[in-house]
């Protein structure tokens, strides 16, 4: 008897959930739901305003993903609900938010509808940075180890930063909270009722460690005396291992989502890291490139190493018995629309009307036409900071060589070259400090739908790249890990590597280094270097001069 899980991928825009057979990992049916409320990033649904380098979301928003998504998953499909063993989601990370101890957000709540700290933080919001670089600061001078699991660095877009940035603008909406969680722990307590927080965003995000636990109350302490019990007052809920079963589908939301009562809840995870089994990785030295509007680095190692610059390393962050490193880029998908929505002429939207392609496809074409080098132009992938190696969002992007004879293709092109220079500078940082990279594979609607981009990323890089074989990576990996927490007794897995072979998928495409491309982008990239260290090291920090210029502006 065929047995299926669902996975839902909580992405930055929308929600992607999917419907597989257990058996195969095969896509029997989809359904996409764009967030109604997007990303806020200038005003609140009332008009409130946002400062610089805000970015929120609605809770209602990921809730809507499950009304939406699975009664079409079952429609569309046509399966017996009693034969849906399981259901896994993914989230972007760390979205964070703080919520009642019934669950509720405080957001929902009248008194705070118009308090931007009361929303959920998306992953891209920065506008903590500034207690980002003062927890960094106090962490060293009070000799804090943990900070060199995060490459040295912890980011505004990580939990602390954020927790004290209302801390710090709304005391009433800390203390109005009764736990700060992230958003992915949140939807798997409104399907099972069951609040939990996953090793995976507790310990990447989070700073906890899985024999360490959490810093010192005196390192809260040291931030904001409100923060001294910050662990046991707001983070007062159990752990749980990826791939374990937190409790199964309310009758609540078996009645909006047409579940059955019962069925299988696992853990939550991040995009990034449960997408692994998806591409059928199993063990160390591969790492995994999930590319979006950002990009994701995941690798497995055998042993725990200090990597400048890395997101951090946490045994059994991906899978047991191995550690897991992320990296990063914090603009890659974003990069590119950016360019076409504000810098490419209306005649190639035009002609590429004519040519029935879409403007990334024409730019593309024509970019692909130039041989390398040939555009004479190189650039800095920061249009929304560097998150690694450099860790610092007040980095901006920048781009050299330009003429009056520079064309549209050409600019798009240096971007797309720049994200692949700025994966290299990952993977050989990686290598420098004792994490072996041996094979190269690619995830995302980008990875698939892009042979120019990915041909560009193995000549930079110089690795062979395999390609994902489901377009939706995330949301596969998430039922791969459902099929593991409903277990073997119901038709799924004991553990994930076995459901990872079984039920991963992998084009049959492998893309190779062209050898005389690989000789010149060598070469560019030195210069890339040399830019990436002087404006990114502390030797000019124009663009950090610019970009304060920039915020008091705004507030006059």
């Amino acid at each position: 008897m065929k047995r299926y899980t669902i996975g839902v991928d909580f992405g930055t825009l929308s929600g992607r959930a999917i419907l597989v057979d257990v058996s195969n990992g095969i896509e029997l049916a989809d359904s996409v739901f764009d967030y109604p409320h997007a990303v806020m990033d200038t005003t609140l649904p009332d008009g409130t305003k946002l400062g610089v380098d805000w970015a929120l979301q609605h809770p209602q928003d990921y809730l809507d993903v499950f009304y939406h998504t699975i009664p079409e998953l079952l429609k569309k499909s046509g399966v017996n609900p009693s034969d849906i063993i399981g259901i896994g989601i993914d989230f972007t990370a760390c979205t964070f938010m703080p919520v009642k101890k019934d669950g509720t957000p405080l957001c929902f709540l009248d008194e705070f509808r118009s308090n931007p700290n009361a929303y959920v933080k998306l992953w891209k919001h920065h506008a903590a940075q500034d207690k980002a670089n003062r927890l960094n600061e106090i962490a060293y001078e009070r000799g804090e180890d943990w900070i060199s699991r995060y490459g040295g660095k912890i980011s505004s877009e990580w939990q602390v930063p954020k927790v004290w940035q209302v801390v710090d603008e709304a005391p009433e909406v800390y203390a109005a909270a009764d736990h700060f969680m992230e958003a992915a722990d949140w939807v798997i307590w409104a399907l099972s009722g069951q609040i939990t927080k996953n090793t995976c965003t507790a310990g990447y995000k989070g700073i906890w460690h899985n024999r360490e636990g959490y810093p010192s109350k005196e390192f809260f302490k040291s931030l904001n005396p409100l923060l001294e019990n910050y662990v046991e007052d707001k983070l007062n809920y159990p752990i749980v291992q990826l791939g374990s079963r937190v409790g199964g589908i309310t009758a609540e939301m078996a009645t909006k989502t047409g579940l059955r009562e019962g069925t299988a809840v696992a853990a939550a995870n991040v995009d990034a890291h449960v997408t692994v089994p998806a591409v059928k990785i199993t063990g160390s030295g591969k790492v995994l490139a999930i590319m979006g509007t950002s990009t994701c680095h995941i690798l497995l190692g055998d042993e725990e190493h200090t990597v400048p610059g890395m997101c951090g390393v946490v045994e059994g962050g991906v899978y047991p018995g191995f550690y897991g490193y992320e990296a990063g880029q914090s603009c890659v998908g974003d990069h590119f629309a950016w360019f076409v929505e504000n810098c490419c002429p209306p005649e190639y939207f035009e002609e590429a009307r004519l040519e029935k392609k879409s403007i990334h496809e024409y730019l593309t074409d024509k970019a692909s036409k130039l041989a390398v080098g040939e555009s004479g132009l190189v650039a800095l992938d920061w249009w929304n900071g560097n998150r690694s190696v450099l860790v610092d969002v007040d980095l901006t992007g920048m781009i050299l060589g330009m003429t009056l004879q520079t064309k549209p293709e050409e600019i798009y092109r240096a971007l797309i070259e720049a994200t692949a220079y700025g994966t290299r500078k990952i993977i050989e940082t990686f290598v420098q400090n004792g994490v072996p990279v041996d094979e190269f594979y690619a995830s995302g609607g980008i990875a698939q739908k892009n042979p120019m981009m990915m041909q560009i990323y193995s000549d930079v890089t110089g690795l062979p790249i395999r390609i994902a074989g489901s377009s939706q990576g995330p949301a596969l990996g998430s039922a791969i890990f459902a099929a593991v927490a409903a277990g073997k007794e119901n038709g799924g897995y004991d553990d994930v590597f076995s459901a990872a072979l079984a039920m991963g998928q992998l084009d049959e495409k492998i893309y190779t280094p062209i050898p005389e491309n690989k000789v010149v982008y060598d070469k560019i990239y030195a210069e890339y270097s040399i830019l990436h260290d002087y404006f990114g090291r502390g030797e000019n920090n124009v663009m950090k001069h610019m970009k304060e210029i920039k915020k008091q502006v705004k507030k006059a």
